[in-house]
């Protein structure tokens, strides 16, 4: 199976899951990229920091370009939850979100520690933390002490997907951290039940397993 058709496989098992069980996630996803996009933002890459695009993640954005949180009409407390942070890392990051992390500021070198792209984030006011793709695989990288990016969790998007997938259908058996996944208003949200971020809308939020 080729790495395209891998991401293919993963990213179609995952979106249909969410279609059936969290139907607000599902709509958030995004079009996806158009190609001359990708291959703009690879051009950029090679130009400025001298790699090029990931392919997987040239991959994913050919399946979607993003997401955009979805308007949850079921109280006050919907503010909390963003529909498009179905994945324990984040949101996926779009071409432009994804350049403007990792572009370094005008007339400062590459703080970076290796040739990766970040392609997930939960914290899109920065982004300031979030996980990367390169050659070596998918991990964690934060600003601005974790740059290296030499601790991969999983070798590849499409593996990091269908341990998001295996979690959700069979339980906890692949770790992906301290958050499990739970449903709230039609939205898959990760959480941690021993620490949970989920203020008042904790209550309505339940755990897949």
């Amino acid at each position: 199976m080729s790495d395209q058709r891998a991401v293919e496989t993963a990213w179609h098992r995952l979106t249909d899951w969410l279609k059936a069980n969290a139907p607000v996630s599902y709509a958030s996803l995004l079009p996806p990229v158009p190609e001359q996009t990708i291959e703009a933002v690879d051009a950029h890459l090679r130009q400025h920091l001298g790699f090029g695009l990931p392919a997987e993640l040239g991959d994913l954005w050919r399946l979607c370009g993003g997401v955009e949180h979805q308007d949850i009409e079921a109280s006050a407390e919907a503010g909390e939850v963003g529909s498009g942070e179905f994945l324990p890392g984040g949101m996926l990051l779009g071409p432009a979100d994804a350049l403007r992390v990792r572009m370094p500021e005008a007339g400062r070198g590459d703080g970076w520690g290796a040739a990766v792209v970040p392609w997930l984030s939960g914290d899109m006011a920065g982004p300031e933390y979030g996980h990367y793709v390169g050659a070596d695989g998918v991990g964690r990288w934060s600003m601005p002490d974790n740059l290296a990016c030499d601790e991969p969790s999983h070798p590849s998007i499409a593996a990091y997907l269908d341990a998001v997938h295996r979690t959700l259908t069979e339980g906890p058996a692949d770790a992906m951290g301290p958050d499990v996944p739970g449903l709230v208003w039609g939205c898959l949200i990760w959480d941690d039940p021993e620490e949970p971020r989920l203020d008042d809308a904790l209550e309505h939020w339940h755990p897949v397993h």
